[in-house]
């Protein structure tokens, strides 16, 4: 096995040059930094990572814990927040927590033990006193852990009032609100709370039937479409989806039902990530939230937070209405 002072040899350069472009720490001219990687990539050459998370105290690894990695806006989330950390020679660890407080538990402890240097917490089923023990540079998103971790999130809020101001101005009269847990306090709740105050300004007739926590795939919410949502359709015109998953779900129930969308019953959705974007027939309408934005302010915070920015505030991006075919 090769050493870094073979890689110094072989590049024609100082051992403290090699280490220099390994770390990523100080100048090096590119013809510099080329040679040194042609060395490594030549002698097969790969830094110990724990020893150099002992020397130098930083792992230069990010944890990021996420409710379902298959769930569309999740694995586009991964992407941006993947590659703004490789641009800045960090590394992520996935973790699934699938909504189980025990397996995110455990996932905070294997994170801790490989020396990570901070945490992206997108799973948030554990309790928020053992988030604050965990004694590590943590950014949350879309929930308000404490005053001293910061949150990234779109604007929930906005995007409830687009929505339920969009359903009306279609002339919708009487509207249905399937939400995400109302009992756990996320900020995606504060969509719930637009919708409810845009019926009651424009005296609208409403209902909000609520989802169950960490249900993200489709075969859930068709179930939950049926099981839960179906007797309650005939009485409403429009509908305001907390996802893009469980808007399609809801419309293909409805088509094979004999609903017309969107002459009978119109369904808003929201997210628009990549299922959202691939899907034709029908192109939904729906709340746009800028997941790249998302991904970059998530883990670009992060990286603040590890370099010693105490004075880290909150980021708040703004969503949009994209109209599609089921308005």
């Amino acid at each position: 096995m090769s050493n870094i002072k073979e890689v110094a040899k072989a590049a024609g350069v100082s051992v403290t040059t090699v280490s220099r472009v390994i770390n990523n720490r100080g100048y090096i001219n590119k013809d510099t930094r080329q040679k040194v990687e042609a060395a490594m990539a030549s002698l097969d050459y790969h830094p110990n990572q724990i020893a150099r998370a002992l020397q130098r105290s930083q792992s230069d690894l990010i944890g990021i814990i996420v409710p379902d990695s298959n769930h569309p806006f999740f694995a586009e989330l991964i992407h941006y927040v993947e590659t703004y950390a490789n641009d800045l020679q960090y590394k992520i660890l996935i973790c699934n927590s699938l909504g189980n407080s025990e397996k995110e538990a455990r996932y905070i402890s294997m994170l801790r033990q490989n020396r990570v240097d901070g945490i992206i917490m997108c799973g948030h089923s554990l309790n928020l006193e053992q988030y604050k023990k965990v004694n590590l540079p943590i950014i949350s998103f879309d929930r308000i852990i404490s005053s001293n971790i910061p949150y990234v999130g779109a604007d929930n809020f906005l995007g409830g009032e687009l929505a339920t101001e969009h359903l009306i101005s279609r002339g919708c009269r009487k509207l249905l609100h399937i939400s995400g847990p109302l009992k756990i306090d996320l900020l995606p709740n504060r969509r719930t709370d637009a919708f409810r105050l845009v019926c009651m300004k424009h005296d609208i007739p409403h209902r909000v039937i609520e989802g169950e926590p960490y249900k993200l795939t489709f075969e859930y919410y068709w179930d939950f479409v049926e099981r839960e949502v179906s007797k309650h359709l005939p009485e409403y015109d429009g509908v305001f989806c907390s996802n893009d998953i469980l808007a399609y779900a809801l419309y293909i129930y409805a088509v094979q039902h004999g609903i017309r969308v969107p002459e009978q019953l119109k369904i808003v959705g929201y997210d628009y990530h990549s299922f959202t974007r691939m899907l034709q027939t029908p192109k939904l309408t729906t709340i746009r939230q800028p997941i790249e934005r998302i991904g970059k302010a998530l883990c670009s915070n992060l990286i603040q937070l590890i370099e010693g920015n105490t004075e880290l505030s909150n980021t708040v991006v703004d969503v949009e209405l994209v109209k599609g075919e089921t308005t």
